[in-house]
């Protein structure tokens, strides 16, 4: 974690005028937090409509929400490959804008046409016997969800990519903005969820469902429209066909040749250093062979059997960062329980609000999380970071991965101090007191600052770390990872549930957590996030940033 961590310069091939920096970025965050707000503000308060005008029941609607959100996180990385390989960023985003415009109109009129949903449940039918949905209501709702995916594998996979290509790392001024750029991107990611957890949800639950599905599919209309002014200031990154063409094409080439002897090649191997900028790294030296020429393999195909540096390196980096990735699928299990087992808790707890007879809904204590993202990034960006990069002398003040394995860190710290303060609200419970819901703060303000570091650290370091022909996918494994890791976290919990009920045992995890162990599951997902950091460690002291490996 001491190596300083480099950037992907610019390739000046493939832009059409200089990139103009932060002045294209009012129109692209803009047109992002437009988007997300009116996702999240559709979503937030999705199941309680399942439940409520669909007549589903908690599983049916759970089982709905969590395969939708897995297709969700999964298909950015489908966008993110067409995108890189034939159709551009821009155009991306603008037909996945469109797919989710289409989608929240569809959810609308759901909600404003009485037959695209059942009938309401009359005063003498009881809970469960309600007209349940049709066939064809039921087509209507997924049709929504599924042009929903699509929307969201456009532009979650290529949004940050575009903004980056707006940016010229070959200036400090250029370096200095990307980096800047994450921590406000997330910053008004945090802002939009704030608002999408309470305003957006109390129209939909006291005013009506209409009005609150309207309100996000007319902000994503300007988000599409604010997207299109920009247009005049934007630099186009022109896709470079199939990215795995070249992959395949270098492990080809070095499996072929891995018996050639490189200084009776050096008169082929010599000239292709010297005329490429990019320079050949002895970071998996094994596949340095795919740019040798051998003498007896001239054809008149000869050159485009020859593998470039630029090829050789663009795989070295993809490899690099894949035992990066997999320690953040572990790492993400903090999270997940915070939105999950977390909420559980706080309906066990006294939930009025201090000095008033106010009700806080249990699922918006995670609001503590965004208000400490919310005050700490502008914080840290505006005033600390300056003064951290006087005292280590680098760029940011700290490198991709430290950032990252300080996030780590407090995962583990998070998932510790859930532990002990379930034990204290169980212990409370049982004795017929019922703590207040904000005991839960001190957990929920350590996974903010979990989020703050590895979410943002994650999010730059995928996206700078891969070969700038493929940065959609290296935004897009940020969503797999947490795709991933939500799979995880629901098969930890099965094997979790059966291993400590065996032999008649009370288990870990039971209906009702005051009768469970759920303070114990807390300390093994510590314990298993700190072995994760230590796996962390090791390969972040072994990781050599891109280009800034040396021959």
């Amino acid at each position: 974690m001491d190596n300083e961590q480099g950037t992907i310069p610019s390739d000046s091939t493939t832009r059409q005028r200089k990139p103009l920096g932060w002045k294209t970025m009012p129109y692209i965050i803009g047109n992002e937090t437009l988007e997300r707000l009116a996702t999240f503000g559709l979503m937030a308060n999705f199941m309680v409509y399942m439940v409520k005008e669909y007549h589903m029941d908690q599983v049916q609607a759970a089982t709905l929400i969590n395969t939708w959100s897995a297709l969700t996180n999964f298909s950015p990385i489908i966008g993110a490959f067409i995108s890189d390989s034939y159709t551009g960023k821009f155009n991306t985003i603008v037909f996945g804008s469109i797919a989710e415009l289409l989608g929240m109109l569809v959810l609308t009129f759901t909600s404003l046409i009485p037959n695209l949903r059942p009938p309401p449940c009359t005063a003498d039918q009881i809970a469960g016997k309600c007209i349940s949905y049709t066939n064809l209501q039921l087509y209507v709702l997924l049709s929504g969800l599924f042009l929903l995916t699509v929307g969201t594998g456009g532009i979650r996979s290529c949004s940050v990519p575009f903004s980056l290509d707006q940016f010229d790392d070959s200036t400090e001024e250029g370096r200095e903005g990307s980096r800047t750029f994450f921590s406000w991107y997330y910053t008004t990611h945090t802002i939009v969820q704030l608002i999408s957890m309470t305003l957006v949800l109390y129209v939909q639950n006291n005013i009506s469902w209409g009005i609150g599905f309207a309100i996000p599919t007319v902000l994503n209309l300007f988000a599409l429209v604010l997207l299109f002014v920009g247009t005049r200031y934007y630099v186009f990154v022109k896709p470079q066909g199939s990215v795995f063409s070249g992959i395949f094409k270098v492990l080809v080439a070095a499996y072929k040749k891995r018996n050639a002897w490189f200084p009776s090649e050096i008169g082929y191997y010599q000239p292709l250093l010297e005329t490429n900028k990019v320079e050949l790294t002895d970071q998996f030296r094994f596949l340095n062979k795919a740019v040798l020429v051998i003498y007896n393999d001239k054809t008149e195909n000869e050159e485009s059997r020859i593998c470039t540096v630029r090829q050789i390196e663009d795989i070295k980096s993809i490899i690099s960062i894949i035992p990066i990735f997999a320690s953040s699928i572990i790492g993400f299990l903090a999270m997940n329980q915070q939105q999950t087992f977390t909420v559980s808790q706080a309906l066990k707890m006294d939930l009025r609000f201090p000095g008033t007879s106010y009700l806080i809904p249990p699922a918006s204590i995670t609001v503590i999380s965004l208000l400490t993202i919310g005050i700490w990034l502008p914080f840290y960006e505006t005033f600390l970071v300056r003064h951290i990069e006087k005292i280590t002398k680098q760029e940011g003040g700290i490198s991709l991965l430290q950032k990252v394995g300080i996030g780590n860190f407090f995962s583990i710290l998070t998932m510790f101090i859930s532990g002990v303060l379930e034990r204290k609200r169980r212990d409370s419970s049982l004795i017929g007191v019922n703590i207040s819901i904000f005991w839960l703060n001190p957990q929920q303000i350590l996974m903010g600052f979990y989020q703050v570091f590895t979410i943002v650290g994650l999010t730059e370091f995928f996206n700078k770390q891969v070969p700038i022909n493929m940065r959609s996918i290296g935004n897009s494994l940020l969503y797999l990872g947490l795709s991933l890791a939500s799979y995880l976290s629901s098969v930890m919990v099965s094997i979790v549930h059966s291993v400590t009920a065996r032999g008649g045992r009370q288990s870990w995890l039971t209906d009702d957590i005051d009768t469970s162990k759920l303070d114990y599951f807390y300390y093994f997902i510590s314990a298993l996030s700190t072995l994760n950091l230590i796996f962390f460690l090791w390969c972040a002291r072994r990781y050599c940033y891109r280009n800034m490996c040396q021959l």
